[in-house]
């Protein structure tokens, strides 16, 4: 049977910037979804969420009337109850710094698991951004008309910004909400907001770097191992070099490695050293080593650079944009 070319003008409603942008980000998604690695890495990471939950809900019914640790202290014995009273009045007399010490350190703890992971899932995802397009001459068709540079600049942008959303932010939030759900008072809701805050806004704090990075990285070269490299240079062999405050290097390598600017800002949002550092001096306990113990703890993880660290990243996200946008044009 001969088919009929049909001239007769196109009726059906055009589309908006957002489809167009929408279209992008979904295409990559399917891609990235497409590999049995990221699907791994998204079941490690909604599984980390879980663990906040499960850490917060463990913590919270410990301190409660019949509570599981309250149970349990009543079945072996008064030595046990009288630790697990101190426990709970601790938690009430200072539940500003026992609740919020808490949330810091499990959020502060996710973070490394959280970064980790979207990490390994952009290294996937490099090869994909722009090195494809380029080694494909794709972008002669990308940034004809309708589709603008601007269209797909914010469509590669949603899609490290969905990466990060699934292997990170998504299971922080979900583990906040289902440990507070079940939590027996309303303190745990307060106390845990600003760590939570504080979660969030080093997560905010990467990903506007980490998506301007990955660009920037992906854009350099049009042959998957060449950005794969780069990458790689950039996150593990630099951070291998240059991270720990006892390492020798000089100040400009430690300031260009990733690992290390992100480390840097990581503790000096999320402040796990104040969390140790008040609890060792304000909480009344009665092992005097153990307070001391945790002041230094503190000392350990206090930032050591933040500011030089933050300006760095910067420069780096900087010169990562000036080099996807010389390469985003048709070649």
């Amino acid at each position: 049977m001969t088919g009929t070319l049909d001239l007769s003008r196109w009726r059906s409603a055009p589309r908006g910037l957002g489809y167009r942008r929408w279209t992008i980000i979904a295409a990559g998604l399917r891609q990235l979804l497409a590999f049995r690695l990221f699907k791994i890495l998204l079941a490690a990471a909604w599984s980390s969420g879980v663990a906040i939950a499960l850490l917060g809900f463990a913590f919270s019914q410990s301190i409660a009337d019949g509570g599981w640790l309250q149970t349990l202290a009543t079945q072996i014995g008064p030595r046990l109850q009288a630790v697990v009273s101190m426990l709970a009045a601790f938690v009430l007399l200072y539940p500003d710094i026992c609740i919020g010490g808490f949330y810091t350190l499990v959020f502060w703890l996710h973070s490394f698991v959280g970064l980790w992971l979207s990490m390994v899932a952009l290294t996937a995802l490099i090869p994909r951004l722009v090195t494809a397009d380029r080694a494909t001459h794709a972008l002669i068709v990308y940034l004809a008309r309708p589709l603008t540079s601007v269209d797909y600049l914010l469509g590669k942008l949603g899609i490290i910004a969905a990466v990060l959303a699934l292997t990170w932010t998504g299971p922080l939030l979900l583990g906040w909400l289902l440990s507070v759900a079940f939590a027996p008072n309303l303190d745990f809701v307060t106390y845990s907001f600003e760590p939570l805050l504080r979660a969030l806004g080093f997560n905010v704090v990467a990903l506007v770097a980490l998506a301007a990075i990955a660009l920037g990285v992906s854009a350099v070269a049009r042959t998957p191992r060449a950005t794969i490299l780069a990458w790689l240079g950039l996150w593990l062999v630099l951070g291998f070099i240059t991270l720990g405050p006892q390492n020798p290097g000089p100040l400009w390598l430690k300031r260009a490695s990733l690992t290390r600017n992100l480390s840097e800002i990581r503790a000096g949002i999320l402040r796990p050293d104040a969390a140790f550092i008040t609890a060792g001096e304000e909480l009344p306990f009665t092992d005097r080593q153990f307070a001391a113990n945790l002041k230094r703890a503190g000392t350990r993880t206090e930032a050591q650079d933040f500011t030089g660290a933050l300006a760095s990243l910067g420069g780096l996200a900087v010169a990562a944009s000036l080099v996807f946008l010389r390469k985003l044009r048709p070649e």
